[in-house]
C-alpha cells in the first residue's frame, strides 16, 4: 500500500491505544477460566473502550502502524516457511521474496522474534480501531504460521530448526531460542484475546502441549542449565495461557521456568543485581506478578514490589529508564555510567508493564508517576518523528544522540517491542473500580465506561498547558467519583467543576476525589502548575538533570561531527547501536551556571511552547523533543 495513502487511511480510524503481552486484572471478561484471584484496588478498561484524541501520542501511533502494515506477511513468514520445507525456492524463485535483515536474517538465531511482536500489534491495533486491514494482517500470519506447524508436526512451530532447543538444553552456545518462541507465544495469545482468533489460541495450545512433553522428562539439572539462557517472558505467557485454557500442564510449564538464581535473592528482599543483564531480569518478576495475581501467592506479590522498589529507587535514571550497555551496575558509581549506552528500550517496555500489574494491585498514585515520567521521556522519545524508525538506547553521554533503525536491516529486540510501545499508549490512561474512575494521565483521550453508561473526554495540550480538560456524557445521571491524580511533581492544583472551585484538600502524590451526581454535560477542569526542579546522581551532587515537572530537559547541542549513516544504523556493521562512536566534540559544553535552591532562576522560557534559555545561550526542551542532534541531560552544574 502507498504510504500516503496508508498514513491518510490511519489517521481516519486509529484513536486508541493498547496494552500488549500482558494480561492485567479487568480484562478479557469471558475468555479467561482462571480469573485474577488476588485482591485488587482498581481493574483496567479494555482496550476497545479507550480512544486516544489527535496529540503528539496519536502521531506516534499512527507513524508506527504505517511501518506495521508496511511489512508484507510473505517476508515475515519467509523464515518460517523455509525451516519447515513448505516454501519452494526453484531456480529464480530465491527472489521472489525479499528478505528481512538484521536480526532476522536468515542466518540469526532470533529469527522470527519480530514476527511475534508482530502478531501482538496487529491484533491489538484491529482490536482498538476494527480496521479490517489489521485484522486480515493479523489472520494472514495466523495462517501461515499454521501452515508451517502442521509441516512440523508435533506442535513445534518456530522460525528455526528445534536443533536450537537442543543445544539449550546441553547448555552449548546458543542465543535465547526460549526468548523467541516467548514473542510467538504471546503474539498468538494476544491474536485470541484482542482480535478473536480461535485459530490463533489453537496453535498455541499445540505449541504448549510441544512444550510440555518436551520438557516434563527433563532433569532438574538440564532444567537449571537451560534457564540460564535467556528465555524472555516465556512464563508469562505461560501463566496467561493456563489463564485461558484452566489446562494445568500450562501452569506447570510456567513454574517451571522459574528461575531459582535470579528470584530467590528477591524473596529475601535483597538488591542482588550486580551486573546482570537487565532485560533478562524483568520479565522474570513480570511472571512472579502474574503468578500471585492467578494464585494469591503473596511470595511473589512481596518480591514483585520490593523489585520494582528497588528498580525506582536504585538502578532508575531521571528519564525513567534503566542500564548501561544493557546491564545493571553498583549504583554508588552511578555518574560514571552516562554512557551512549544507557537505557535499553526493552527495559522500559517491560517496567512499564510491571508497573501497571502493581498500579492495579494499589491504586498508589507513585507508581503513576513513575509511569508517567518513563512514557513521556523515553518513549515517546524512542521514535524519530521523520520515519518512524525506533532507537536501541537512550544515550545519556553529553553530546551523543540517538540511533535510529533502518526500516529494512535492523530489527533489533527493541524494534520489535517498538511495533508495540507506539500502539499502546491509551493503555494507563484511565482505570476504574466500585468507587469511580481513576485519571492518571494528562492525554488527549476518551474512554467508555460501559457499567455505569458514563463517556469521559479528555481535552488538552499538556505539558504545553498546565490544564486539562474533562467533560462528560451521560446516559442517566451517575453518582461515582471520579479521582485525579495530584501528580508528586505539582503543588497548589486548581480544579474546576462547572466552572465552580473545588475545595482541595489532598496532598501531592495522592488523588483528588470528585464525588457527586454526574450529568451529561459536566465539565471538570483541572490545572497542575509545573515547575523546573534538580535532580541529581547520587553519588555526585554536581551532575544533575533539568526537569519541568514529568518532563526532562535536555539541552541543544547541534549537529557537529555526526557523519553518515547517523541519525541512522549502519547496516554494514555489525550491531553498530552497540559499539557505536558518537565522536563527540571536544568543544562541546555541559556545564550550567545555576542557583541551586532557585533552580528555575537560570531558564527562561520563550513563548508558549516547551522552549527554554539561558543567560549562557543554551536552547533547551523536553528531551522527547530532541532529535537528530546531539543533546545534553545531565549537567555538570556551577553555582552563581
Amino acid at each position: 500500500m502507498n504510504k500516503k495513502v496508508l498514513v491518510a487511511f490511519a489517521a481516519s480510524v486509529l484513536s486508541a491505544g493498547m496494552s500488549a503481552q500482558s494480561v492485567y486484572p479487568g480484562q478479557h471478561h469471558g475468555k479467561m477460566k482462571i480469573e485474577t484471584v488476588a485482591p485488587v484496588s482498581v481493574a483496567s478498561f479494555d482496550l476497545k473502550d479507550v480512544r486516544l484524541l489527535p496529540s503528539r501520542f496519536r502521531d506516534n501511533m499512527l507513524r508506527d502502524s504505517a511501518w506495521m502494515v508496511s511489512l508484507d506477511v510473505n517476508r515475515l513468514l519467509h523464515s518460517f516457511r523455509t525451516n519447515a520445507g513448505v516454501f519452494a525456492g526453484r531456480e529464480g524463485g530465491y527472489m521472489t521474496v525479499k528478505k528481512l535483515g538484521g536480526w532476522e536474517s536468515l542466518d540469526c538465531e532470533l529469527r522470527g522474534h519480530t514476527t511475534g511482536h508482530l502478531l501482538s500489534a496487529f491484533g491489538l491495533m484491529y482490536a482498538a480501531t476494527g480496521s479490517e486491514i489489521f485484522k486480515l494482517k493479523g489472520d494472514s500470519l495466523v495462517n501461515g504460521l499454521e501452515e508451517v506447524q502442521k509441516a512440523l508436526k508435533g506442535g513445534y512451530l518456530s522460525a528455526y530448526p528445534e536443533e536450537l532447543i537442543h543445544r539449550n538444553m546441553q547448555g552449548k552456545g546458543v542465543w535465547a531460542p526460549w526468548y523467541t518462541l516467548h514473542k510467538l507465544f504471546s503474539g498468538l495469545i494476544d491474536q485470541y484475546l484482542y482480535a478473536d482468533n480461535r485459530t490463533a489460541l489453537e496453535v498455541v495450545t499445540r505449541m504448549g502441549d510441544w512444550a510440555y512433553n518436551k520438557l516434563k522428562p527433563l532433569s532438574e539439572e538440564t532444567r537449571r542449565l537451560m534457564i540460564r539462557n535467556e528465555f524472555g517472558g516465556v512464563n508469562e505467557s505461560f501463566y496467561n495461557l493456563y489463564a485461558i485454557t484452566g489446562e494445568e500442564r500450562y501452569q506447570w510449564l510456567a513454574e517451571y521456568f522459574y528461575h531459582n538464581d535470579v528470584i530467590d535473592p528477591l524473596k529475601e528482599q535483597r538488591d542482588d543485581l550486580g551486573t546482570k543483564h537487565t532485560n533478562t531480569f524483568i520479565p522474570k518478576v513480570l511472571a512472579e506478578a502474574r503468578h500471585y495475581e492467578l494464585t494469591q501467592n503473596e511470595t511473589s506479590r512481596k518480591l514483585s514490589e520490593y523489585f520494582w522498589h528497588a528498580m525506582i529507587d536504585h538502578h532508575t535514571y531521571a528519564p525513567g529508564c534503566s542500564s548501561d550497555k544493557e546491564h545493571f551496575f553498583d549504583p554508588k558509581k552511578f555518574s560514571q555510567h552516562l554512557t551512549g549506552y544507557t537505557g535499553e528500550t526493552c527495559c522500559t517496555y517491560n517496567m512499564l508493564k510491571l508497573s501497571r500489574h502493581l498500579f492495579c494491585w494499589t491504586g498508589d498514585s507513585s507508581i503513576a508517576d513513575y509511569y508517567e515520567r518513563a512514557l513521556y521521556n523515553h518513549i515517546l522519545g524512542q521514535q524519530d518523528p521523520e520515519t518512524g524508525m525506533v532507537a536501541y538506547f537512550l544515550p545519556l553521554l553529553s553530546g551523543s544522540h540517538k540511533l535510529y533503525s533502518t526500516k529494512e536491516n535492523s530489527f533489533w529486540c527493541c524494534v520489535g517491542s517498538g511495533f508495540e510501545n507506539h500502539a499502546k499508549y491509551g493503555e494507563a490512561i484511565y482505570y476504574h473500580n466500585d468507587q469511580g474512575i481513576y485519571v492518571n494521565l494528562f492525554i488527549p483521550s476518551q474512554v467508555n465506561w460501559r457499567e455505569k453508561g458514563l463517556t469521559l473526554s479528555q481535552e488538552t495540550n499538556f505539558p504545553a498547558n498546565e490544564t486539562t480538560q474533562l467533560s462528560i456524557r451521560a446516559d442517566k445521571p451517575v453518582r461515582t467519583t471520579v479521582y485525579l491524580r495530584y501528580p508528586s511533581w505539582s503543588q497548589n492544583v486548581k480544579v474546576l467543576v462547572n466552572g465552580k472551585r473545588v475545595s482541595i484538600q489532598q496532598k501531592p502524590g495522592t488523588y483528588i476525589a470528585i464525588t457527586r451526581e454526574w450529568k451529561d454535560g459536566d465539565r471538570i477542569a483541572a490545572t497542575y502548575p509545573m515547575r523546573i526542579q534538580l535532580e541529581a546522581t547520587p553519588d555526585n551532587p554536581q551532575k544533575a538533570a533539568l526537569l519541568y515537572g514529568p518532563l526532562v530537559l535536555a539541552g541543544e547541542r547541534g549537529a557537529e561531527g555526526m557523519q553518515a549513516s547517523a541519525p541512522f544504523s549502519n547496516p554494514a556493521l555489525y550491531n553498530d547501536y552497540y559499539t557505536y562512536n558518537y565522536q563527540v566534540p571536544a568543544s562541546l559544553s555541559t556545564s550550567l551556571k545555576i542557583d541551586m535552591k532557585h533552580p528555575e532562576r537560570a531558564l527562561k522560557r520563550v513563548g508558549e511552547e516547551l522552549l527554554f534559555t539561558t543567560g549562557q545561550g543554551d536552547v533547551i526542551r523536553p528531551l522527547y523533543d530532541l532529535h537528530r542532534q546531539r543533546y545534553v541531560v545531565y549537567w555538570d552544574l556551577t553555582t552563581e
